[in-house]
């Protein structure tokens, strides 16, 4: 179990896969990745798109920040399931769409609209380099829009697409967060 950090839902804890199959983010990055995307995006009201989204605790941390709604895409049975009874403990069903299908998939498909911020924290051996290049290629992100990556420390810097400039990275222990950004067409 793991407690949202601040806003709305902060403090209430919610459950988390057993087992090793997901990696919670931590307090400490996920308090830090939520301060770096306070300096460049406003949270409230926005269209967050959490990949490979475990528990969604990062996702549920956006909603209590002032996401207006938040898309999990997961395809793991049990964290599918422990993200829908944590929306619905948090009362934040209405907020939340749950996608059970593997983030290539998801991407694969043309999006109806775009998001304003999107999370990719895949297991750290998997590249996200398709990934990156799905968002753009099928309209999940458009200008202003912002990309971040989770990896370790030990990783790459992903292979950004064109549309995506690279703004920064921070490093917490063992782990780097990446930040980019759509600019301008």
């Amino acid at each position: 179990m793991i407690r949202i950090i601040a806003g709305r839902y902060g403090r209430r804890v919610i459950r988390t896969p057993s087992g090793s199959s997901t990696r919670p983010t931590s307090d400490r990055v996920r308090e830090s990745l939520f301060g770096s995307l306070g300096a460049l995006i406003a949270l409230d009201g926005t269209a967050f798109l959490d990949l490979y989204a475990g528990s969604g605790a990062i996702g549920f941390e956006a909603l209590s920040r002032g996401a207006e709604r938040v898309t999990f895409v997961e395809r793991d049975g049990e964290a599918v399931k422990i993200i829908r009874d944590n929306a619905r403990a948090l009362g934040a069903e209405s907020a939340c769409r749950v996608e059970s299908v593997s983030v290539a998939r998801f991407l694969g498909r043309p999006s109806a609209e775009s998001v304003d911020v999107v999370f990719l924290d895949p297991p750290y051996a998997q590249s996200v380099d398709e990934d990156l290049r799905s968002l753009v290629a099928n309209g999940w992100v458009s200008e202003g829009s912002v990309v971040v990556v989770e990896r370790d420390t030990r990783s790459a810097e992903p292979v950004w697409p064109d549309e995506l400039e690279p703004t920064t990275q921070r490093s917490y222990g063992e782990t780097v967060l990446w930040y980019a950004r759509v600019g301008a067409s």
